[in-house]
């Protein structure tokens, strides 16, 4: 600027902002706030029907591994420990019976197939505590939100939950 006189973008600028100022303001009827109702926020008492006590599903597969996780709604968990409880028992009594016939034909190694049996004797108690273990940390957890959500980030890990 000289001598107090505009030059050509100062001028346009004024009239810029000034068209902007006076202009009518326009509005979408999708920014229409006066329209919108707000939801009726209704109490919703949680569906405990199906839900089993920490204790119960605990004693359930403590008794019969993948009971409790069965009762708490985890099949494939459940299963799981089926599976393994009839490997864990059936490489049991093979192993008895092998340690067994070793005795009976005085084999020098009756000791290690002892320790044989022993070793899948405890995997197969084992099982059924860590079952038990489970279905109870599984029932406890029967009521945690489903819609938890990690994800890596590129500096870390996120997680997101959605809140009502």
């Amino acid at each position: 600027m000289t001598g107090g006189r505009p030059d050509g973008r100062t001028s346009r600028l004024v009239l810029v902002v000034g068209l902007l100022a006076v202009g009518p303001s326009v509005r979408l009827p999708a920014q229409d706030t006066s329209r919108v109702t707000q939801p009726v926020a209704r109490p919703v008492a949680p569906d405990t029907s199906h839900q089993i006590r920490p204790m119960g599903a605990f004693w359930r597969s403590v008794l019969i591994p993948g009971w409790g996780q069965s009762a708490t709604g985890r099949q494939t968990t459940g299963a799981i420990f089926v599976a393994w409880e009839g490997v864990t028992a059936m490489m049991t009594l093979k192993a008895q019976q092998e340690a067994n016939y070793m005795k009976r034909i005085g084999s020098a190694n009756l000791k290690l197939k002892r320790q044989e049996v022993q070793d899948w004797l405890v995997l197969w108690v084992f099982n059924h505590l860590f079952s038990g273990a489970e279905a109870y940390v599984s029932a406890h957890l029967q009521d945690f939100p489903p819609d938890l959500k990690i994800q890596a980030f590129p500096h870390g890990i996120g997680i997101s939950l959605p809140l009502p």
